[in-house]
């Protein structure tokens, strides 16, 4: 059984949100908290297997009882919150923080029509549960002192391409890879991190801090240039195709691949077909099997593929499959990972 603690401050929803966990075979609803406070006294007394967490609470807000709870009794964390939109600020800080899934409640925060969003409630919960709660402390806190990275001209030649695909744990497997990486480097990076349409946008912005390599949301016709990155936006497919001997992004809504849109496999097959054996493949935490196709083209195709090692992944799936078809080259801690795609970039 997966055992659940709710926190909101609202009777209403704390029966509703009951209701929908109860009404799984799998899940059991432990207890209930009304405030901030309350929450963190009930996380470490109880130690829930999954705790969903509003965001707008009295005395202590989500945020700030996140911010305890993961670093006092780390528990995976989904978000139940009017307040978690796609791609506000909410969002994006309570998935630097720890949090694993974020469900928005549909129609403020007493949402009488909560049962909508039933199925995703209980799909999240569940996956949370799933989570390995030693990695999913947050790596925001490693970075948040430095200085904005200072950026200079970066060269237009590209001698790699770089293909990373993440899911549950990506945001913050990504964090720890992009400080490696110099402006003037002679390869461009291609990111797609399994969201939500409206999430990365404010992703690229806060990434874009982190590194002297300037990186941006795609948009259809972007010109592959080294230096920069490019991520897939949440709900687009996105592909690269040779346009007046320049490479060129692509973006549309086809029909989602291996259950997502974006899909990791989709982006690499496109890459590996314009740029061969100087790709770099790269497979990072998370549920699923997606992009382990797109690795075996590319490791077919004479690139290098480098896959996250169980010890660094908040979930390890993707890299996992990867790992057990044969078909990496190194398997890699998060930690050094960003050494080992510059030295390859470098060959």
């Amino acid at each position: 059984m997966i055992r659940v603690l709710i926190v909101d401050d609202s009777a209403l929803m704390r029966k509703r949100i009951s209701d929908i966990l109860n009404s799984d075979s799998e899940i059991e609803v432990l207890d209930f908290a009304k405030t901030g406070a309350e929450a963190i006294k009930k996380a470490v007394k109880m130690k829930a297997d999954v705790i969903t967490l509003d965001l707008s609470m009295p005395d202590i807000d989500g945020l700030t009882a996140l911010t305890y709870i993961m670093n006092e009794v780390p528990t995976p964390v989904v978000i139940i919150s009017a307040n978690a939109a796609a791609g506000g600020p909410n969002a994006l800080k309570a998935l630097e923080l720890g949090a694993v899934e974020i469900v928005n409640k549909p129609s403020g925060e007493i949402s009488l029509d909560i049962e909508t969003v039933d199925l995703e409630i209980i799909r999240k919960v569940k996956a949370a549960s799933k989570v390995d709660v030693k990695r999913v402390r947050a790596v925001f806190n490693m970075f948040k002192n430095m200085a904005p990275a200072v950026r200079s001209k970066a060269p237009s030649g590209l001698s790699k391409i770089v293909a990373i695909g993440a899911s549950t744990g990506g945001p913050q497997a990504i964090k720890e890879i992009l400080p490696y990486f110099a402006a003037d480097i002679p390869a461009a990076f291609l990111f797609v991190q399994h969201m939500p349409a409206g999430f990365t946008s404010s992703m690229a912005e806060r990434l874009n801090w982190l590194t002297k390599i300037d990186i941006k949301e795609a948009k259809d016709g972007d010109i592959i240039q080294a230096g920069h990155g490019y991520i897939a936006p949440g709900d687009y497919h996105m592909v690269v195709e040779m346009h007046n001997y320049n490479a060129v992004i692509r973006l549309n809504t086809d029909p989602k691949v291996n259950r997502v849109r974006p899909s990791i496999t989709v982006m690499m097959d496109s890459v590996v077909k314009v740029f061969g054996a100087k790709t770099i493949g790269v497979l990072l935490t998370g549920m699923g099997h997606d992009g382990v196709a797109g690795m075996r083209n590319i490791k077919n195709a004479g690139g290098v593929t480098f896959a996250e090692d169980k010890s660094s992944c908040v979930v390890y799936g993707m890299p996992r499959v990867a790992i057990e078809e044969g078909i990496i080259d190194k398997v890699l801690p998060i930690s050094h990972m960003g050494l080992e795609i510059m030295k390859h970039i470098n060959m």
